[in-house]
């Protein structure tokens, strides 16, 4: 009798031990969280702006780090479907992470906690080239400039999100939601650097293909060593599409050229001629820094600027990945790098991937530099 008592008590023990472990998963290891709550799936009648966060911007602006330690961020992006411009004459109804492809950049600092919160709103029409209050910078500065000439549109469909940056189980995290449906989950962002974050559901090539990746560039939490140096700081995205043309006036997906990485155009930021309609301003003289993502989905690209050096690279943006004068930089699908470069003199500089049959396909763009000034 008293050992029937004794092993009763001990399974309550175990129980009770297991309940508690499974309340407190999260755990540190080399200064690094862990463990994160399991996500939540609900619905929500929430219509409101589509990207939400104060440090969410439009490609290729970075809004700057404000803040010491560590910070926990409120981000919201909602899936819409957005009938967009990506070269002259060609439009097609994007798959899109926040309306526009790529999507939003949301800057952080190593070690900040996000808890992250997405809406399928693809079996809805959203307007996002209107002021919206309450939503992000993001929003205003998608409003001031309508370069993809977006327009709402419907296309029901499943849709999930993966964030390179984070470190989590996937089968919880980037889980598949349907229309109409939100998610919302926290990730530590552990690691510092640029990453890409991206559509996991299947077809990933496809869903990627259609528009639905973008950037986290996670700061390193003690700095690069020359951040005190840079005037300039920039985002940029590679990335290719798979189109050919319709029934219609629009394109769609090709899926025989996106299995045979056959792109019909490799861009920067989304457009084949933004970032020379648009091009990225620097001076003589300064220190001008690019996080570079090679989003894909397929292709690699040699990051090159014609008449530059990149002074300082690291390599996934990491601060330990440091190489020093490099002419150009081999990025695979996927990866990253953050390079600083001098500015020699005024002139325009064009940025390109020096594969040269991707920069014909519209993988280039321009710094415009003004004269050196007095500091």
């Amino acid at each position: 009798m008293r050992h029937s008592k004794l092993t009763l008590s001990m399974l309550f023990g175990f129980l009770f031990t297991g309940w508690a472990f499974a309340q407190t998963a999260e755990y540190t290891m080399d200064g690094m969280t862990f463990g994160m709550p399991e996500a939540v799936v609900f619905t929500e009648d929430y219509d409101g702006p589509p990207v939400v966060g104060e440090y969410v911007t439009l490609l290729p602006n970075l809004k700057p780090l404000d803040y010491e330690g560590n910070k926990h961020h409120e981000v919201r992006i909602d899936i819409l479907v957005q009938e967009i411009e990506v070269a002259e004459g060609v439009r097609y109804r994007a798959w899109t992470f926040g309306g526009t492809v790529p999507g939003p950049v949301l800057h952080v600092k190593e070690g900040d906690r996000i808890t992250f919160t997405m809406k399928n709103r693809s079996d809805e029409e959203v307007t996002i080239t209107e002021p919206s209050k309450g939503g992000s910078p993001f929003m205003q500065q998608v409003a001031e400039n309508t370069y993809q000439k977006n327009k709402s549109a419907i296309m029901p469909m499943p849709h999930s999100m993966d964030f390179h940056a984070g470190t989590v189980a996937k089968d919880d995290k980037w889980r598949t939601i349907g229309p109409g449906e939100s998610i919302k989950f926290d990730w530590i962002a552990n690691y510092a650097g640029s990453y890409i974050y991206h559509c996991g559901t299947p077809s990933v090539l496809m869903h990627t293909a259609m528009g639905q990746h973008g950037v986290v560039v996670v700061s390193p939490k003690d700095g690069y060593p020359t951040d005190y140096e840079v005037d300039r700081e920039y985002v940029i995205v590679q990335s290719e599409y798979y189109l050919e043309r319709g029934p219609g006036e629009l394109y769609q997906y090709d899926f025989e050229g996106a299995s045979n990485r056959q792109p019909s155009h490799v861009v920067f930021n989304g457009h084949q001629t933004i970032m020379h309609d648009q091009p990225l301003k620097a001076n003589a003289g300064e220190r001008v820094r690019f996080h570079f993502s090679n989003n894909g989905p397929s292709g690699t690209s040699s990051f090159h600027v014609i008449g530059g050096i990149f002074d300082r690279v690291w390599l996934e943006g990491h601060p330990f990945n440091e190489m020093r004068g490099m002419q150009t930089v081999l990025v695979g699908a996927s990866g990253s790098a953050t390079l600083d470069m001098i500015v020699p003199e005024e002139g325009k500089y064009i940025l390109i991937d020096h594969e040269f049959a991707d920069a014909e396909l519209g993988a280039t763009g321009t710094l415009k530099a003004g004269p050196r000034q007095k500091k």
